[in-house]
């Protein structure tokens, strides 16, 4: 009569004699990927064959400044700052039954000459959290000489075995009436910030999550809104 043997490391022969595989063993099963801003829940029950996740936290970006400077003037803004990143692998034990998954918004854009919006944090529980990006600043006023502004600093660090912050928005200069270039937003682990202008119009948008938006750029009282920054995102890869 022929025989099998199997390797215990991998497989087990359950009660019924039936050949299963080990938990822990089998590798990546599924990715559940949120996106949707606002707070939902995970529960591990729902993966009974759960052994261990990967989550990966990205907090949203900053929305840029409004603009609207007065007739033979002009005002580039600089860029919104992007989002922290973090990022754990965690065996299925340290899970709580229910963890809170929260997805940063992106920071409003500024109207007129006002500020955007600072970005919203992301977070996996309590275990795994990203800061959201500092929204762009509105603080040059309309003029025709040569004037700067500086950049925004990237989102912080948040919580995780990997964290690291968000790109800075990048500074607005202004040459003339006329000319002058809006700061770039700062990049994201998981997104690329707004592009910096040099003619007329509102700030740029981003691609991806948690990137800071580009500055807007007024000239000869035409006014121009900030942009919305990239919102955040939790992604948890599942292994068995």
């Amino acid at each position: 009569m022929a025989s099998v043997c199997a390797c215990g490391e991998y497989f087990n022969v359950s009660a019924e004699g039936e050949l299963c595989l080990n938990p822990g063993v089998m590798g990546l099963r599924e990715t559940i990927y949120f996106r949707t801003v606002g707070t939902t829940q995970f529960r591990k029950t729902d993966y009974p064959w759960l052994a261990r996740v990967k989550v990966k936290v990205q907090g949203a970006g900053g929305g840029s400044g409004g603009a609207d400077s007065d007739p033979g003037g002009s005002i580039p803004r600089p860029g919104a700052a992007a989002g922290g990143y973090s990022e754990s692998l965690l065996e299925v034990g340290e899970l709580s039954a229910v963890e809170t998954v929260v997805v940063g918004a992106g920071g409003a854009g500024g109207v007129g000459n006002n500020p955007g919006g600072d970005g919203g944090a992301s977070a996996f529980g309590g275990v795994v959290t990203a800061p959201g990006g500092q929204g762009g600043s509105a603080n040059t006023e309309s003029g025709d000489t040569n004037v700067t502004a500086n950049g925004i600093s990237g989102g912080g660090a948040g919580t995780g075995q990997f964290a690291i912050g968000g790109g800075a928005g990048e500074g607005a200069i202004r040459i003339s009436a006329s000319q002058g270039m809006a700061g770039r937003g700062g990049d994201s682990v998981l997104g690329f910030g707004g592009y910096g202008r040099t003619t007329t119009g509102p700030g740029g948008g981003t691609r991806g999550w948690g990137a800071g938006a580009g500055g807007a750029f007024s000239y000869n009282g035409s006014s121009q809104p900030g942009t919305v920054g990239g919102h955040g995102t939790v992604i948890v890869e599942l292994y068995g």
